[in-house]
């Protein structure tokens, strides 16, 4: 492996300092050139609810739900979102793991929408998939050298010089000794689980591979190294893939474009240095506001993080509009009602939002905060307040009710030297009173001379 790949590979723990190698950043350039491999034009998938007797569908989990994306040649497109959100869901159903609901999918510019499993079979040697859970993965009654060859068993391929021979040198290639090939998945690690399932996805050279969170279940000292060995992959088979990640940071290292998804939709896609230096969605912007920056010399800075209220709505019966508008600090009366299509405002980069970040607002005329919006805005103030102030966090997660009362004693402590100020010329005035209790003093002497006269009498 070559310093300048460990570097890279180090730096890609950090998003800010992810430096994009030299031939990537090329091939980035060249990308809209290149023959689409994969193309999904309204790919919808539904999971339907039954209840009853006679099991009739009363609704259905619409974990994907209408989504629009290319994949070309030799680039690397990455898919991040939060849990829940489809990404796993989209990538066994490129693969046609599971049968799509609505939509099409082309691959090589052929329709694999509608194909069996037999028709199928042939393709299977070009699209292959490196699942997320290694541990499940894996036949536990098979040794590793079963599960690798398993591939070029069903697809009737002899290697050149054996299978057991090309078994053992994808599992070196893969960092594991070739001497595991007669033990069993129990006696490994989870993450060597996970390189036993990339030597497999591996084995037949596809030209198409989908990894549903390739590295997330291996440890951070050797996230790098698998990153770095599918970037020499990539290189040396001409593979394309697609990784489905939750590591803003991994992603932003191996991938050319970046699709982030939200509630079964596609809300912005673009390359990766327009989406890491001036996101357009609020949604990306709250998860690049996320990332962790383990930089000393910014202890005390001011961090503008965003704190998202509540949770992601149901994909049963997803918001109207803009599925987005429940939590977004910017969402008016034309985010509930109109859903806004995923159109390209700057080249290369296509989002879907009334109004996206760094651009001209798509509805200017609609500017009435919707009461969501209202109360993440004081949200997010109070977060800034907080940041300014020093005080402990927790006091962010208040309500808005209970910010106000929480503000009352401090009107109260605010308004306590206008009153000492008020007190002071009270004091003041208590000199002026004493000329009259003098005179006061002055007829008590008489009143009793008076009394006394009277009592001689």
């Amino acid at each position: 492996m070559s310093e300048t790949k460990k570097t890279d590979a180090a730096d890609a723990v950090i998003p800010q300092q992810a430096a994009a190698p030299e031939d990537r950043a090329d091939s980035a350039k060249g990308s809209d050139e290149r023959e689409v491999l994969l193309r999904v034009q309204g790919l919808k998938k539904h999971f339907p609810i039954r209840k009853g007797i006679l099991q009739r569908q009363v609704a259905a989990v619409k974990a994907v739900d209408g989504i629009d994306f290319e994949v070309r040649k030799g680039e690397t497109l990455g898919v991040v979102g939060e849990s829940g959100c489809g990404k796993s869901t989209m990538g066994r159903v490129i693969t046609r793991l599971q049968d799509p609901t609505g939509g099409t999918i082309e691959f090589e510019g052929k329709d694999i929408t509608s194909l069996s499993a037999g028709g199928m079979r042939p393709l299977r040697r070009d699209i292959q998939m490196i699942f997320q859970d290694p541990y499940g993965s894996l036949n536990p009654r098979h040794t590793i050298g079963s599960i690798v060859s398993a591939p070029f068993r069903l697809q009737g391929v002899e290697p050149e010089g054996g299978v057991k021979k090309e078994v053992q040198r994808l599992l070196e290639l893969v960092g594991l000794s070739p001497e595991h090939y007669n033990r069993y998945p129990h006696e490994f690690s989870g993450g060597q689980r996970q390189r036993i399932g990339i030597a497999r996805a591996l084995a037949l050279k596809p030209k198409l591979v989908v990894a549903d969170e390739p590295v997330s279940a291996l440890d951070v000292s050797i996230q790098a190294q698998v990153v770095n060995l599918m970037d020499d992959l990539q290189s040396e088979l001409g593979l394309t893939y697609v990784i489905i990640a939750h590591d803003l940071s991994v992603v932003r290292h191996v991938s050319d474009r970046i699709a982030v998804m939200y509630l079964g939709k596609i809300v912005e896609l673009a390359d990766r240095n327009s989406l890491y230096e001036a996101p357009m969605h609020p949604y990306t912007k709250a998860l690049m506001s996320a990332v962790p920056v383990p930089d000393p010399k910014r202890r005390g800075a001011k961090s503008e993080r965003i704190l998202l209220r509540g949770d992601v709505p149901s994909p049963i019966s997803p918001p109207s509009g803009c599925r987005f508008h429940t939590r977004c600090w910017k969402a008016t009366q034309i985010c509930k009602t109109t859903e806004p299509p995923l159109i390209e405002l700057k080249p290369g980069q296509q989002v879907a939002c009334h109004h996206p970040e760094n651009f001209e607002d798509q509805a200017p005329q609609d500017t009435v905060l919707l009461s969501a919006a209202k109360e993440a805005v004081e949200l997010v103030a109070a977060v800034d307040a907080t940041e300014v102030s020093g005080e402990a966090p927790a006091e962010v997660s208040q309500t808005p009710a209970e910010e106000e009362a929480s503000t009352e004693p401090e009107a109260e402590t605010a308004a306590e030297p206008e009153a000492v100020t008020e007190a002071e010329p009270a004091a003041d005035a208590e000199p002026e009173a004493e000329p009259e209790t003098a005179a006061d003093a002055e007829a008590e002497p008489e009143a009793e001379a008076d009394r006394q006269e009277s009592t001689g009498k």
